[in-house]
Protein backbone atom coordinates (compact mmCIF):
# COMPACT_ATOMS: atom_id res chain seq x y z
CA UNK A 1 0.00 0.00 0.00
CA UNK A 2 1.08 3.87 -0.85
CA UNK A 3 2.16 5.55 2.66
CA UNK A 4 -1.26 7.51 2.02
CA UNK A 5 -3.65 4.42 2.90
CA UNK A 6 -1.10 3.56 5.83
CA UNK A 7 -1.50 7.44 6.84
CA UNK A 8 -6.03 6.60 6.41
CA UNK A 9 -5.31 3.18 8.20
CA UNK A 10 -3.29 4.74 11.48
CA UNK A 11 -5.30 7.84 11.78
CA UNK A 12 -8.36 5.03 11.85
CA UNK A 13 -7.14 3.65 14.71
CA UNK A 14 -6.24 6.35 16.29
CA UNK A 15 -9.79 8.22 16.66
CA UNK A 16 -11.04 5.07 17.73
CA UNK A 17 -8.60 4.72 20.39
CA UNK A 18 -9.47 8.55 21.44
CA UNK A 19 -12.93 8.16 21.33
CA UNK A 20 -12.49 5.16 23.82
CA UNK A 21 -11.02 7.41 26.22
CA UNK A 22 -13.73 10.26 25.69
CA UNK A 23 -15.99 7.81 26.23
CA UNK A 24 -14.13 6.93 29.55
CA UNK A 25 -15.70 9.61 31.70
CA UNK A 26 -19.42 8.58 30.93
CA UNK A 27 -18.98 5.53 32.83
CA UNK A 28 -19.67 5.54 36.87
CA UNK A 29 -20.89 2.17 37.54
CA UNK A 30 -22.02 -0.90 35.44
CA UNK A 31 -25.14 0.11 33.96
CA UNK A 32 -22.82 2.98 32.21
CA UNK A 33 -20.81 0.40 30.78
CA UNK A 34 -23.31 -2.41 29.45
CA UNK A 35 -26.54 -0.49 28.73
CA UNK A 36 -25.01 3.34 28.34
CA UNK A 37 -27.12 4.45 31.74
CA UNK A 38 -30.56 4.59 29.42
CA UNK A 39 -29.41 7.52 27.90
CA UNK A 40 -28.52 6.73 24.14
CA UNK A 41 -30.66 8.32 21.39
CA UNK A 42 -32.60 6.19 19.05
CA UNK A 43 -30.73 6.91 15.83
CA UNK A 44 -27.34 6.38 17.94
CA UNK A 45 -28.09 2.83 18.94
CA UNK A 46 -30.33 2.13 15.28
CA UNK A 47 -26.90 2.91 13.53
CA UNK A 48 -25.29 0.75 16.42
CA UNK A 49 -27.36 -2.10 16.02
CA UNK A 50 -27.29 -2.42 12.61
CA UNK A 51 -22.82 -2.12 12.79
CA UNK A 52 -23.14 -4.71 15.22
CA UNK A 53 -24.70 -6.81 13.36
CA UNK A 54 -22.19 -8.16 10.32
CA UNK A 55 -18.61 -7.90 10.22
CA UNK A 56 -15.86 -8.32 7.58
CA UNK A 57 -17.01 -11.52 6.92
CA UNK A 58 -19.05 -9.49 4.50
CA UNK A 59 -15.65 -8.52 2.66
CA UNK A 60 -14.22 -12.29 3.22
CA UNK A 61 -16.49 -15.02 3.05
CA UNK A 62 -19.94 -13.41 1.76
CA UNK A 63 -18.03 -11.59 -1.00
CA UNK A 64 -16.90 -14.98 -2.25
CA UNK A 65 -20.47 -16.15 -2.15
CA UNK A 66 -21.31 -13.38 -4.28
CA UNK A 67 -18.67 -13.83 -6.68
CA UNK A 68 -19.45 -17.61 -6.75
CA UNK A 69 -23.42 -17.29 -6.95
CA UNK A 70 -24.22 -14.10 -7.29
CA UNK A 71 -27.36 -12.14 -5.73
CA UNK A 72 -28.55 -15.22 -3.95
CA UNK A 73 -26.04 -13.60 -1.13
CA UNK A 74 -28.29 -10.62 -0.33
CA UNK A 75 -31.54 -13.04 -0.46
CA UNK A 76 -30.58 -15.10 2.02
CA UNK A 77 -28.02 -13.64 4.06
CA UNK A 78 -29.38 -9.98 4.21
CA UNK A 79 -33.15 -9.17 3.59
CA UNK A 80 -33.71 -12.07 6.62
CA UNK A 81 -31.76 -9.20 8.64
CA UNK A 82 -34.23 -6.76 7.63
CA UNK A 83 -37.22 -8.86 7.71
CA UNK A 84 -36.32 -9.91 11.26
CA UNK A 85 -35.51 -6.49 12.47
CA UNK A 86 -38.55 -5.53 11.13
CA UNK A 87 -40.97 -7.90 13.27
CA UNK A 88 -38.92 -7.30 16.21
CA UNK A 89 -39.05 -3.64 16.60
CA UNK A 90 -42.76 -4.43 17.00
CA UNK A 91 -42.71 -7.47 19.23
CA UNK A 92 -38.95 -7.52 21.27
CA UNK A 93 -37.66 -4.55 20.88
CA UNK A 94 -39.88 -2.40 23.33
CA UNK A 95 -39.78 -5.36 25.63
CA UNK A 96 -36.06 -5.49 26.18
CA UNK A 97 -36.29 -1.76 26.99
CA UNK A 98 -39.24 -2.64 29.50
CA UNK A 99 -36.79 -4.71 30.97
CA UNK A 100 -33.85 -2.28 32.29
CA UNK A 101 -36.57 0.22 33.34
CA UNK A 102 -38.65 -2.32 35.64
CA UNK A 103 -36.08 -4.97 36.43
CA UNK A 104 -32.72 -2.70 36.70
CA UNK A 105 -31.07 -5.34 34.75
CA UNK A 106 -27.30 -4.80 32.79
CA UNK A 107 -27.07 -7.45 31.37
CA UNK A 108 -29.96 -9.58 28.84
CA UNK A 109 -29.89 -12.89 30.67
CA UNK A 110 -30.39 -11.24 34.12
CA UNK A 111 -33.90 -11.62 34.18
CA UNK A 112 -33.95 -15.84 32.95
CA UNK A 113 -33.33 -16.56 36.53
CA UNK A 114 -36.51 -14.30 38.09
CA UNK A 115 -38.56 -15.69 34.66
CA UNK A 116 -37.18 -19.37 34.76
CA UNK A 117 -34.51 -20.21 37.64
CA UNK A 118 -31.21 -20.04 38.10
CA UNK A 119 -30.24 -23.22 36.32
CA UNK A 120 -32.08 -22.45 33.48
CA UNK A 121 -29.94 -18.80 32.99
CA UNK A 122 -26.47 -20.66 33.27
CA UNK A 123 -27.20 -23.26 30.84
CA UNK A 124 -28.07 -20.46 28.68
CA UNK A 125 -24.83 -18.04 29.46
CA UNK A 126 -22.49 -20.71 29.59
CA UNK A 127 -23.50 -22.17 25.93
CA UNK A 128 -23.99 -18.42 24.72
CA UNK A 129 -20.74 -17.13 25.76
CA UNK A 130 -18.79 -20.15 24.31
CA UNK A 131 -20.43 -19.76 21.37
CA UNK A 132 -19.67 -16.36 21.01
CA UNK A 133 -16.00 -17.06 21.11
CA UNK A 134 -16.30 -18.90 18.22
CA UNK A 135 -18.27 -16.09 16.39
CA UNK A 136 -16.20 -13.28 17.13
CA UNK A 137 -13.36 -15.34 16.41
CA UNK A 138 -14.30 -15.75 12.63
CA UNK A 139 -14.56 -12.17 12.47
CA UNK A 140 -11.08 -11.45 13.49
CA UNK A 141 -9.91 -14.47 10.70
CA UNK A 142 -11.86 -12.30 8.09
CA UNK A 143 -10.11 -9.21 8.82
CA UNK A 144 -6.66 -11.10 8.97
CA UNK A 145 -7.83 -12.49 5.53
CA UNK A 146 -7.97 -8.88 4.10
CA UNK A 147 -4.90 -7.60 5.73
CA UNK A 148 -2.88 -10.53 4.24
CA UNK A 149 -3.92 -9.21 0.97
CA UNK A 150 -3.46 -5.53 1.60
CA UNK A 151 0.06 -5.13 3.27
CA UNK A 152 0.79 -8.78 2.89
CA UNK A 153 0.67 -9.45 7.00
CA UNK A 154 0.55 -12.75 8.36
CA UNK A 155 -2.42 -13.71 9.77
CA UNK A 156 -1.24 -13.96 13.67
CA UNK A 157 -0.24 -10.57 13.33
CA UNK A 158 -3.55 -9.48 11.66
CA UNK A 159 -5.41 -10.96 14.25
CA UNK A 160 -3.36 -9.51 17.27
CA UNK A 161 -3.21 -5.79 15.60
CA UNK A 162 -7.28 -5.62 15.34
CA UNK A 163 -7.78 -7.93 18.37
CA UNK A 164 -5.58 -5.37 20.68
CA UNK A 165 -6.86 -2.43 18.95
CA UNK A 166 -10.75 -3.41 19.63
CA UNK A 167 -9.57 -4.36 22.97
CA UNK A 168 -8.46 -0.46 24.12
CA UNK A 169 -11.24 1.36 23.39
CA UNK A 170 -14.05 -1.25 23.81
CA UNK A 171 -12.48 -1.93 27.83
CA UNK A 172 -12.06 1.60 28.23
CA UNK A 173 -15.44 3.18 27.68
CA UNK A 174 -18.08 0.86 27.24
CA UNK A 175 -21.00 0.93 25.30
CA UNK A 176 -20.85 4.64 24.75
CA UNK A 177 -17.33 3.70 22.92
CA UNK A 178 -18.88 0.83 20.92
CA UNK A 179 -21.36 3.12 19.70
CA UNK A 180 -19.95 6.00 19.45
CA UNK A 181 -16.99 4.36 17.39
CA UNK A 182 -19.43 2.96 15.57
CA UNK A 183 -21.05 6.02 14.35
CA UNK A 184 -17.44 7.08 13.41
CA UNK A 185 -17.36 3.43 11.84
CA UNK A 186 -20.21 3.72 9.83
CA UNK A 187 -19.54 7.20 8.18
CA UNK A 188 -15.77 6.01 6.82
CA UNK A 189 -17.42 2.53 5.86
CA UNK A 190 -20.02 4.73 3.88
CA UNK A 191 -17.41 6.85 2.25
CA UNK A 192 -15.33 3.99 1.23
CA UNK A 193 -17.74 1.86 -0.36
CA UNK A 194 -19.82 4.76 -1.84
CA UNK A 195 -16.30 5.26 -3.69
CA UNK A 196 -15.86 1.52 -4.92
CA UNK A 197 -19.32 1.21 -5.85
CA UNK A 198 -18.71 4.15 -8.01
CA UNK A 199 -15.01 2.51 -9.24
CA UNK A 200 -16.95 -0.46 -10.75
CA UNK A 201 -19.83 1.49 -12.22
CA UNK A 202 -17.30 3.42 -14.07
CA UNK A 203 -15.50 0.00 -14.93
CA UNK A 204 -18.74 -1.25 -16.58
CA UNK A 205 -19.41 1.89 -18.69
CA UNK A 206 -20.95 3.85 -16.11
CA UNK A 207 -24.73 3.60 -15.08
CA UNK A 208 -26.01 2.37 -18.18
CA UNK A 209 -23.46 -0.72 -17.11
CA UNK A 210 -25.82 -1.02 -14.33
CA UNK A 211 -28.67 -2.11 -16.62
CA UNK A 212 -26.73 -4.46 -18.50
CA UNK A 213 -24.84 -5.90 -15.81
CA UNK A 214 -27.56 -8.93 -15.27
CA UNK A 215 -27.62 -9.97 -18.94
CA UNK A 216 -23.73 -10.49 -18.60
CA UNK A 217 -23.30 -12.18 -15.36
CA UNK A 218 -22.54 -15.61 -15.62
CA UNK A 219 -25.58 -18.41 -15.73
CA UNK A 220 -27.41 -18.69 -12.68
CA UNK A 221 -26.08 -15.38 -10.81
CA UNK A 222 -29.03 -13.87 -10.91
CA UNK A 223 -31.66 -16.34 -9.53
CA UNK A 224 -32.31 -15.38 -6.08
CA UNK A 225 -31.52 -19.16 -4.81
CA UNK A 226 -28.86 -21.19 -6.14
CA UNK A 227 -26.32 -24.09 -5.06
CA UNK A 228 -26.46 -25.53 -1.24
CA UNK A 229 -28.77 -22.02 -0.48
CA UNK A 230 -32.34 -23.56 -1.09
CA UNK A 231 -35.71 -22.44 -0.50
CA UNK A 232 -35.91 -24.74 2.92
CA UNK A 233 -32.40 -23.21 4.05
CA UNK A 234 -33.48 -19.37 3.18
CA UNK A 235 -37.02 -20.19 5.63
CA UNK A 236 -34.40 -21.56 8.42
CA UNK A 237 -32.59 -18.41 8.15
CA UNK A 238 -35.16 -16.34 8.42
CA UNK A 239 -36.65 -17.68 11.74
CA UNK A 240 -32.84 -18.07 13.18
CA UNK A 241 -32.69 -14.49 12.22
CA UNK A 242 -35.43 -13.41 13.67
CA UNK A 243 -34.21 -14.59 17.29
CA UNK A 244 -30.86 -13.35 16.83
CA UNK A 245 -30.73 -10.11 15.74
CA UNK A 246 -33.86 -9.39 18.06
CA UNK A 247 -32.02 -10.69 21.09
CA UNK A 248 -30.31 -14.21 20.65
CA UNK A 249 -26.84 -11.98 20.07
CA UNK A 250 -27.43 -10.17 23.30
CA UNK A 251 -24.96 -7.23 21.89
CA UNK A 252 -28.03 -5.99 19.83
CA UNK A 253 -30.46 -6.53 23.32
CA UNK A 254 -28.35 -4.07 24.55
CA UNK A 255 -28.58 -1.50 21.86
CA UNK A 256 -32.32 -1.60 23.07
CA UNK A 257 -31.60 -1.65 26.58
CA UNK A 258 -29.54 1.59 26.18
CA UNK A 259 -32.62 4.01 25.02
CA UNK A 260 -33.87 5.50 27.11
CA UNK A 261 -38.00 4.64 26.08
CA UNK A 262 -39.96 1.78 24.60
CA UNK A 263 -40.70 4.00 21.99
CA UNK A 264 -37.09 4.97 21.23
CA UNK A 265 -36.14 1.61 21.03
CA UNK A 266 -38.71 1.05 18.75
CA UNK A 267 -37.76 3.69 16.62
CA UNK A 268 -34.09 2.22 16.42
CA UNK A 269 -35.06 -1.20 15.54
CA UNK A 270 -36.96 0.18 12.46
CA UNK A 271 -33.62 2.18 11.35
CA UNK A 272 -31.57 -0.37 11.60
CA UNK A 273 -34.13 -2.78 9.48
CA UNK A 274 -34.04 -0.31 6.74
CA UNK A 275 -30.50 0.03 6.95
CA UNK A 276 -30.18 -3.88 6.42
CA UNK A 277 -32.61 -3.40 3.02
CA UNK A 278 -30.47 -1.10 1.69
CA UNK A 279 -26.59 -1.09 2.32
CA UNK A 280 -25.52 -4.54 2.43
CA UNK A 281 -26.55 -4.21 -1.96
CA UNK A 282 -23.93 -1.10 -1.62
CA UNK A 283 -21.19 -3.18 0.22
CA UNK A 284 -21.92 -6.62 -1.84
CA UNK A 285 -22.19 -4.87 -5.50
CA UNK A 286 -18.39 -5.00 -6.43
CA UNK A 287 -18.38 -8.83 -5.29
CA UNK A 288 -21.73 -9.68 -7.20
CA UNK A 289 -19.87 -7.70 -10.75
CA UNK A 290 -16.41 -8.79 -9.81
CA UNK A 291 -17.17 -11.89 -12.19
CA UNK A 292 -17.04 -9.72 -15.34
CA UNK A 293 -13.90 -7.76 -14.37
CA UNK A 294 -11.86 -9.85 -12.70
CA UNK A 295 -13.10 -13.62 -14.41
CA UNK A 296 -10.18 -15.87 -12.93
CA UNK A 297 -9.99 -15.00 -8.99
CA UNK A 298 -7.90 -18.15 -7.32
CA UNK A 299 -9.50 -17.80 -3.95
CA UNK A 300 -13.42 -16.10 -3.93
CA UNK A 301 -12.59 -15.06 -0.50
CA UNK A 302 -9.79 -12.22 -1.79
CA UNK A 303 -12.18 -10.79 -4.28
CA UNK A 304 -13.09 -7.55 -2.75
CA UNK A 305 -10.08 -6.70 -0.98
CA UNK A 306 -8.51 -7.57 -5.17
CA UNK A 307 -10.99 -4.91 -6.64
CA UNK A 308 -9.54 -2.18 -4.15
CA UNK A 309 -5.97 -2.82 -4.54
CA UNK A 310 -7.01 -2.70 -8.33
CA UNK A 311 -9.67 -0.09 -8.55
CA UNK A 312 -8.52 2.41 -5.73
CA UNK A 313 -6.47 5.67 -5.99
CA UNK A 314 -3.60 5.87 -3.22
CA UNK A 315 -5.75 6.98 -0.08
CA UNK A 316 -8.93 5.48 -0.90
CA UNK A 317 -7.61 1.96 -0.18
CA UNK A 318 -6.35 2.40 2.92
CA UNK A 319 -9.67 4.09 3.74
CA UNK A 320 -11.56 1.33 1.84
CA UNK A 321 -9.13 -1.59 4.60
CA UNK A 322 -10.34 0.64 7.43
CA UNK A 323 -14.02 0.48 6.62
CA UNK A 324 -13.52 -3.40 6.53
CA UNK A 325 -12.13 -3.02 9.34
CA UNK A 326 -15.03 -1.13 11.07
CA UNK A 327 -17.55 -3.69 11.04
CA UNK A 328 -15.37 -6.16 12.56
CA UNK A 329 -14.57 -4.27 15.64
CA UNK A 330 -18.04 -2.70 16.04
CA UNK A 331 -19.41 -6.80 16.25
CA UNK A 332 -16.30 -7.76 18.28
CA UNK A 333 -16.33 -4.87 20.34
CA UNK A 334 -20.21 -4.83 21.07
CA UNK A 335 -20.12 -8.75 21.55
CA UNK A 336 -16.91 -8.02 24.40
CA UNK A 337 -19.39 -5.81 26.26
CA UNK A 338 -22.42 -8.21 26.13
CA UNK A 339 -20.27 -11.00 27.44
CA UNK A 340 -18.73 -9.04 29.81
CA UNK A 341 -22.19 -8.27 31.11
CA UNK A 342 -23.61 -12.04 31.25
CA UNK A 343 -20.33 -13.42 32.58
CA UNK A 344 -20.48 -10.10 35.16
CA UNK A 345 -24.15 -10.31 36.27
CA UNK A 346 -24.90 -13.77 35.40
CA UNK A 347 -22.44 -16.04 35.55
CA UNK A 348 -19.97 -15.11 38.56
CA UNK A 349 -22.42 -14.13 41.19
CA UNK A 350 -23.94 -17.65 40.50
CA UNK A 351 -20.38 -18.92 41.18
CA UNK A 352 -19.18 -17.39 44.25
CA UNK A 353 -21.13 -15.02 46.77
CA UNK A 354 -18.09 -12.92 46.61
CA UNK A 355 -19.43 -11.49 42.90
CA UNK A 356 -22.83 -10.35 44.68
CA UNK A 357 -23.38 -6.68 45.40
CA UNK A 358 -20.19 -5.48 44.31
CA UNK A 359 -18.77 -2.00 44.87
CA UNK A 360 -19.13 0.51 41.98
CA UNK A 361 -15.06 0.43 41.19
CA UNK A 362 -15.05 -3.61 42.13
CA UNK A 363 -17.62 -4.09 39.54
CA UNK A 364 -16.24 -1.71 36.97
CA UNK A 365 -12.90 -3.47 36.91
CA UNK A 366 -14.43 -6.60 36.92
CA UNK A 367 -16.08 -6.37 33.90
CA UNK A 368 -12.97 -5.04 31.93
CA UNK A 369 -10.84 -7.90 32.89
CA UNK A 370 -14.04 -9.99 31.60
CA UNK A 371 -13.58 -8.28 28.52
CA UNK A 372 -9.99 -8.89 28.44
CA UNK A 373 -10.09 -12.81 29.18
CA UNK A 374 -12.85 -12.94 25.91
CA UNK A 375 -11.46 -10.93 23.26
CA UNK A 376 -8.22 -13.00 24.18
CA UNK A 377 -9.64 -15.99 23.88
CA UNK A 378 -11.35 -15.59 20.69
CA UNK A 379 -8.27 -14.33 19.45
CA UNK A 380 -6.38 -17.58 20.18
CA UNK A 381 -9.45 -19.31 18.58
CA UNK A 382 -9.14 -16.90 15.43
CA UNK A 383 -5.91 -18.22 14.80
CA UNK A 384 -7.44 -22.13 14.27
CA UNK A 385 -9.82 -21.31 12.88
CA UNK A 386 -9.31 -23.31 9.89
CA UNK A 387 -9.39 -26.36 12.26
CA UNK A 388 -13.20 -25.34 13.22
CA UNK A 389 -14.36 -25.26 9.16
CA UNK A 390 -12.98 -21.71 8.43
CA UNK A 391 -15.03 -18.32 8.59
CA UNK A 392 -18.43 -19.32 6.66
CA UNK A 393 -18.22 -22.37 8.45
CA UNK A 394 -18.47 -20.78 11.89
CA UNK A 395 -20.68 -17.90 11.18
CA UNK A 396 -23.38 -20.32 9.00
CA UNK A 397 -22.50 -24.26 10.33
CA UNK A 398 -22.10 -23.10 13.93
CA UNK A 399 -23.42 -19.97 14.97
CA UNK A 400 -26.54 -20.22 13.07
CA UNK A 401 -27.42 -23.69 14.04
CA UNK A 402 -26.72 -23.44 17.54
CA UNK A 403 -28.21 -19.86 17.73
CA UNK A 404 -31.81 -21.33 17.97
CA UNK A 405 -31.98 -23.22 21.15
CA UNK A 406 -29.60 -20.86 22.85
CA UNK A 407 -32.40 -17.61 21.94
CA UNK A 408 -35.53 -19.02 21.61
CA UNK A 409 -36.17 -19.94 25.95
CA UNK A 410 -34.74 -16.28 26.14
CA UNK A 411 -36.86 -14.38 23.56
CA UNK A 412 -40.18 -15.93 23.47
CA UNK A 413 -39.95 -16.12 27.26
CA UNK A 414 -41.02 -12.26 27.04
CA UNK A 415 -44.43 -13.04 24.90
CA UNK A 416 -47.34 -13.33 26.94
CA UNK A 417 -48.14 -16.08 24.48
CA UNK A 418 -46.08 -18.60 25.77
CA UNK A 419 -46.14 -17.41 29.64
CA UNK A 420 -47.04 -21.30 30.79
CA UNK A 421 -43.92 -22.36 29.40
CA UNK A 422 -41.71 -23.00 32.33
CA UNK A 423 -37.56 -23.90 33.53
CA UNK A 424 -38.30 -27.08 32.20
CA UNK A 425 -39.54 -25.97 29.03
CA UNK A 426 -36.27 -23.86 28.58
CA UNK A 427 -34.05 -26.21 29.85
CA UNK A 428 -35.38 -29.24 27.38
CA UNK A 429 -35.46 -27.28 24.17
CA UNK A 430 -31.95 -26.18 24.87
CA UNK A 431 -30.61 -29.63 25.66
CA UNK A 432 -32.55 -31.10 23.11
CA UNK A 433 -31.83 -28.83 20.27
CA UNK A 434 -28.37 -28.46 21.10
CA UNK A 435 -28.24 -32.02 20.52
CA UNK A 436 -30.36 -32.52 17.58
CA UNK A 437 -26.95 -30.49 16.16
CA UNK A 438 -24.70 -32.25 17.30
CA UNK A 439 -26.30 -35.41 15.96
CA UNK A 440 -27.14 -33.99 12.25
CA UNK A 441 -23.61 -32.08 12.23
CA UNK A 442 -21.35 -34.62 13.28
CA UNK A 443 -23.51 -38.34 13.47
CA UNK A 444 -25.02 -38.17 9.85
CA UNK A 445 -22.58 -38.03 6.81
CA UNK A 446 -23.42 -35.81 4.04
CA UNK A 447 -26.65 -33.66 5.97
CA UNK A 448 -26.95 -31.13 3.77
CA UNK A 449 -26.40 -27.21 5.42
CA UNK A 450 -30.29 -26.74 5.48
CA UNK A 451 -30.50 -29.62 7.72
CA UNK A 452 -27.90 -28.20 10.00
CA UNK A 453 -29.56 -25.03 10.47
CA UNK A 454 -32.80 -26.32 10.70
CA UNK A 455 -32.51 -29.69 12.96
CA UNK A 456 -31.59 -27.51 16.09
CA UNK A 457 -33.76 -24.84 15.70
CA UNK A 458 -37.29 -26.73 14.56
CA UNK A 459 -36.21 -29.22 17.48
CA UNK A 460 -35.93 -26.45 20.13
CA UNK A 461 -38.89 -24.67 18.99
CA UNK A 462 -41.35 -27.60 19.14
CA UNK A 463 -40.04 -28.62 22.52
CA UNK A 464 -40.45 -25.28 23.60
CA UNK A 465 -43.81 -24.64 22.63
CA UNK A 466 -45.15 -28.15 23.22
CA UNK A 467 -44.15 -28.68 26.84
CA UNK A 468 -45.92 -25.06 27.70
CA UNK A 469 -49.11 -26.82 25.97
CA UNK A 470 -48.88 -30.20 27.52
CA UNK A 471 -46.91 -29.38 30.94
CA UNK A 472 -47.59 -26.14 31.87
CA UNK A 473 -45.39 -23.94 35.09
CA UNK A 474 -47.61 -21.36 36.70
CA UNK A 475 -45.46 -19.02 38.42
CA UNK A 476 -46.85 -15.48 39.72
CA UNK A 477 -43.47 -13.92 39.71
CA UNK A 478 -42.79 -15.47 35.80
CA UNK A 479 -46.25 -14.07 34.97
CA UNK A 480 -45.58 -10.66 36.41
CA UNK A 481 -42.46 -10.28 34.41
CA UNK A 482 -44.11 -11.06 31.27
CA UNK A 483 -46.84 -8.67 32.12
CA UNK A 484 -44.29 -6.12 33.39
CA UNK A 485 -42.19 -6.23 29.55
CA UNK A 486 -45.11 -6.57 28.05
CA UNK A 487 -46.48 -2.92 29.39
CA UNK A 488 -48.78 -4.20 31.65
CA UNK A 489 -46.80 -4.32 35.25
CA UNK A 490 -48.95 -5.68 37.75
CA UNK A 491 -47.84 -4.16 41.22
CA UNK A 492 -47.83 -7.07 44.16
CA UNK A 493 -47.34 -9.73 41.98
CA UNK A 494 -43.59 -10.26 43.30
CA UNK A 495 -42.18 -8.13 40.33
CA UNK A 496 -39.59 -5.55 41.26
CA UNK A 497 -41.09 -2.50 41.50
CA UNK A 498 -40.73 -0.10 37.80
CA UNK A 499 -39.25 3.29 38.47
CA UNK A 500 -42.09 5.29 37.07
CA UNK A 501 -45.40 4.39 35.58
CA UNK A 502 -45.05 4.04 31.50
CA UNK A 503 -46.50 7.30 29.32
CA UNK A 504 -49.11 6.13 26.86
CA UNK A 505 -46.64 7.15 24.19
CA UNK A 506 -44.22 4.83 25.95
CA UNK A 507 -46.39 1.92 25.17
CA UNK A 508 -46.56 2.15 21.76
Amino acid sequence: MHWLDWVAVGGYFVVMVLIGLWSHRRVSDVSDYFTGGGRMPWWLTGISHHMSGYSAAVFVAYAAVAYSYGITIYVWAFLPLAVGTAVGAWLFAPRWNRLRRHFRVSSPLEYLARRYNVPAQQALAWSGALLKVFDVAAKWASVAVLLRVFTGMSMTAGILLTGVVTLLYCTVGGLWADALTELGQFVIQGVAALAMMWVVLDRLGGLSGLGTLWHDLPDGHTDPLVGPYTAGFLTAYVVVKLFEYNGGMWNLAQRYMATDSPRAARRSAGLSAVLYLVWPAVLLFPAVAAPLLMPDVADPEQTYALMAQSYLPMGLVGLTLSGMFSHTMAMASSDANAISAVVTRDILPALSPRFRGLSTRTGLLAARVVTVVFIALSMVVAIEADHFGGVLGIIVGMVAAVMGPISIPMLLGLLPAFHRCGPRAALASWALGLGGYFLVKYGLDGASQTAVVATPLVTSLVVYTALGLLFPEPDEEADAVVAAVSGKPQPGSGAAAAPAPESAVERT
